[in-house]
């Protein structure tokens, strides 16, 4: 398999670890106040990578932010596509529930397939 790119988990538990440390707590006390289980961390501290929920929930309590440990097999990262971008502002958007980010992101995407030029 040739990846393109990966999560660096050792990067991230670090991160964590020293977030811990900052905050005087134990590992306990980090999957209770994250949400993940203990064992979800005893696992990471072997080198194994968290679940998705899992990194979301260390994220979210850790204030980290997942995309700064995502490594690349080169220099030429692309671009994310603006329909992509889109989404993903729509979808973070606090005052839209998920059903109206979607139905916003249709009316884009069927407008912007109409006129974007080939």
């Amino acid at each position: 398999m040739n990846l393109k790119g990966w999560f660096d988990a050792q990067a991230f538990y670090a991160a964590l670890d020293a977030e811990r440390t900052a905050r005087s707590l134990n590992w306990k006390q980090v999957a209770s106040q994250s949400g993940v289980s203990a064992s979800t961390l005893t696992r990471m501290a072997q080198g194994k990578r968290p679940d998705v929920d899992g990194l979301a929930a260390l994220a979210a309590w850790s204030g980290l932010s997942a995309d700064d440990f995502v490594r690349h097999g080169d220099d030429n990262r692309p671009e994310a596509q603006p329909l992509a971008m889109i989404s993903t502002y729509l979808r973070s958007d606090k005052h839209l529930t998920p059903d109206a980010a979607s139905a916003l992101e249709s009316v884009i995407k069927a407008t912007y397939e109409q006129l974007r030029t080939r």
